[in-house]
């Protein structure tokens, strides 16, 4: 999975690419331990594959982070991906934009 990010001031934008896995979630938690400071992080999906649990779990994780903080939306997410989101209920949790 590759990881392209943009920060601006206090906002943050994660493009993600490839498959988000067990494997790979241990990188984007690597890159989600600097985001102090961060009051708006978007989570852009458009080149994701495959999204698994654990990768959902992150997903959720800094969701309540951002809670505390300031707001968190996913964006660009394809049907692939969209589908294992309404299945597990996270539609309900995530703020999702097309």
């Amino acid at each position: 999975m590759e990881i392209r990010q943009e920060k601006n001031d206090g906002e943050l934008i994660l493009f993600l690419k490839g498959r988000l896995t067990s494997t790979t979630t241990p990188k984007l938690e690597e890159t989600l331990k600097k985001i102090e400071g961060v009051t708006s992080l978007v989570f852009d999906l458009e080149q994701l594959e495959y999204l698994s649990s654990s990768g959902l779990r992150v997903l959720l994780a800094y969701q309540k982070v951002m809670n505390r903080q300031g707001t968190m939306v996913v964006r660009h997410v394809g049907s692939a991906i969209m589908e294992i989101i309404n299945i597990t209920g996270f539609h309900d949790i995530l703020t999702i934009e097309q």
